[in-house]
């Protein structure tokens, strides 16, 4: 990167150290960390969404929409996670190329080869002549549906647990007051049910964030496929030769998520006091009697 690092094997010391860590394979790891920060604040609003469809699909008094909600929760939750995505990132890019196959290729027979099967090159996501940067953004974005569709699952089966958690009282007073079905759900429920479903969300939220490196099994440069690449020895094929320091490596991760869960557990325990406020819960009521 720098004038002085045009000839690794004669420098040393300092500037050696300065050339090691601003080469382009460190940038690649430094910008891995924006990969996994972007992963979350895509995925995490994803998955709510995701989670309050089924949880709402589930209270539903339409007997197969409630089985579908049940059922998505159900499915997805009893599957390991690492199966899941191996599984469900593969069949996912087939389907996808499938369906652009029919559209674009003339010839619709495809020669399987093992669980695969060959569409034409112009039925290929992304083109086989695609810049680099596109399969990055397919392969990410992937990933990004596929841990929406997993933690999903588990925020549903949240959601639906503080729906029936808010007293049915409240519901019952709304609805002898001459509110409608939908406007109990969206004035009186919803917004009451938060604060029963925070301490599982938080839960959720770190278990995400715990799940980040699965990304390298779906293909994707994180920071823990550059964490091994660049801590393992090296040989003089590479520019910077040095022992094995994947040990130090891994203890920067660990740092960088033992700092990161902490700093959600402040914000998280500051959105729970702040929603348990006048609320008929055991949070809100040691609010109630601190404040007296």
């Amino acid at each position: 990167m720098f004038a002085a690092c045009a000839d690794p094997k004669a420098i040393e010391g300092l500037t050696w150290l300065t050339c090691y860590l601003t080469s382009g394979k460190h940038i690649d790891f430094y910008w891995s960390f924006l990969t996994v920060l972007t992963l979350l604040a895509i995925t995490a609003p994803t998955a709510l969404a995701m989670g309050f469809a089924g949880a709402t699909a589930a209270r539903s008094r339409f007997l197969p929409l409630s089985l579908l909600g049940k059922g998505y929760a159900a499915i997805v939750r009893g599957v390991p996670d690492i199966v899941f995505f191996l599984f469900f990132v593969i069949a996912l890019d087939q389907g996808i190329e499938y369906l652009k196959s029919l559209a674009v290729c003339d010839d619709h027979s495809w020669p399987w080869q093992g669980l695969e099967f060959r569409v034409c090159q112009e039925a290929k996501v992304p083109l086989g002549a695609s810049s680099a940067i596109w399969h990055q953004a397919y392969g990410f974005s992937l990933a990004v549906f596929t841990f929406a569709i997993v933690f999903g699952a588990f925020a549903a089966n949240v959601l639906y647990g503080a729906m029936g958690a808010v007293p049915k009282a409240q519901l019952e007073t709304a609805e002898a007051y001459g509110m409608s079905q939908s406007q109990v759900f969206r004035r009186i429920l919803v917004p009451q049910m938060w604060v029963y479903a925070l301490p599982g969300l938080s839960n959720l939220w770190m278990i995400l964030i715990k799940a980040t490196p699965l990304l390298f099994l779906l293909g994707v440069k994180d920071i823990v496929y550059w964490a091994r690449e660049l801590g393992g020895s090296k040989t003089q094929a590479y520019e910077y030769p040095h022992p094995d320091w994947r040990l130090w490596y891994f203890l920067g991760l660990l740092v960088f998520y033992l700092c990161f869960t902490k700093v959600s557990e402040v914000v998280l325990a500051r959105l729970s006091a702040r929603l348990s406020r006048g609320q008929a819960t055991a949070g809100g009521e040691a609010l109630r009697k601190a404040a007296a």
